[in-house]
C-alpha cells in the first residue's frame, strides 16, 4: 500500500478548494454583483460567474494533489451497497435538478430574456418529492456519490470531505438568498423540513 506524508498534499488541496469557495462567496456579495453589472451588461452577470467558476474548478481538478494511502476497499456485499448509494445519489441529483432551470443556472436564460424583452422570473418553490426529504437534495446526492465509492483512496476521501464541508458551510448563505426570493414560503418550508443536507445529521 502506498504511504507517505499527507500534510502537504492535503494542505495544497484545501488551499485549491478555498480559492473556489472564495470565488463563490465574493460573487454572492451584492457590491461585487453591482460592479460586474456596471462593467458588463447585467444579463451577462450569471454567465460570467459560471464561466469563471467552471475555469477555476477545472484548474482545481488539474492541480489536485494525490494523497498517498487507501482509506478502505469494500468487499461483497458492502461493495454493492456502496454502488447502490452512488446510484441513489445520481437519481436524487437528477430528480432534484428537475425543479431547477438549468439554463438559468448557466446564465443562458438571462441572455434569452434580454433578447426577447421579457422580465426576469424565478422558478417556483418546490417542497415535494426529493425536496420533502432534505432542503438541499442535490447536496445530499453529492454526499452519496462521493462517499459511496467502494474503493476509497485517500485522495478521493480528501476530495469528498473538503467538498462536503464546503457545501455544508455554504447552505446558510444560500438560504439567505432563497428567503430573499421566496420570502415567508421558504421560512415555512425550513420549519417543515428540518434537515438541510443529510437526514438525521444536518
Amino acid at each position: 500500500m502506498e504511504t507517505g506524508p499527507v500534510a502537504i498534499p492535503v494542505g495544497v488541496d484545501v488551499a485549491l478548494f478555498t480559492i473556489f469557495a472564495l470565488h463563490h462567496s465574493l460573487f454572492a456579495r451584492a457590491g461585487l454583483k453591482a460592479r460586474v453589472r456596471r462593467s458588463f451588461s447585467p444579463e451577462l452577470e450569471r454567465s460570467l460567474y459560471v464561466w469563471v467558476a467552471s475555469a477555476i474548478f477545472i484548474a482545481i481538478c488539474w492541480w489536485w494533489q494525490p494523497v498517498p494511502g487507501v482509506a478502505y476497499r469494500l468487499g461483497v456485499p458492502w461493495r454493492w451497497a456502496g454502488v447502490a448509494a452512488q446510484a441513489a445519489g445520481v437519481l436524487m441529483t437528477l430528480l432534484g435538478s428537475k425543479a431547477l432551470d438549468v439554463l438559468d443556472l448557466a446564465g443562458v436564460r438571462a441572455v434569452l430574456r434580454s433578447e426577447g424583452g421579457t422580465a426576469p422570473a424565478h422558478v417556483p418553490l418546490v417542497t415535494t418529492g426529493v425536496y420533502g426529504i432534505v432542503r438541499h437534495p442535490l447536496y445530499f446526492g453529492w454526499v452519496l456519490i462521493v462517499f459511496g465509492a467502494p474503493d476509497m483512496t485517500a485522495t478521493r476521501l480528501t476530495f469528498a470531505i473538503i467538498s462536503t464541508v464546503y457545501l455544508a458551510l455554504a447552505i446558510p448563505w444560500e438560504e439567505r438568498g432563497l428567503i430573499e426570493t421566496f420570502g415567508e414560503d421558504y421560512r415555512q418550508y425550513r420549519k417543515a423540513r428540518r434537515w438541510r443536507m443529510i437526514p438525521g445529521i444536518y
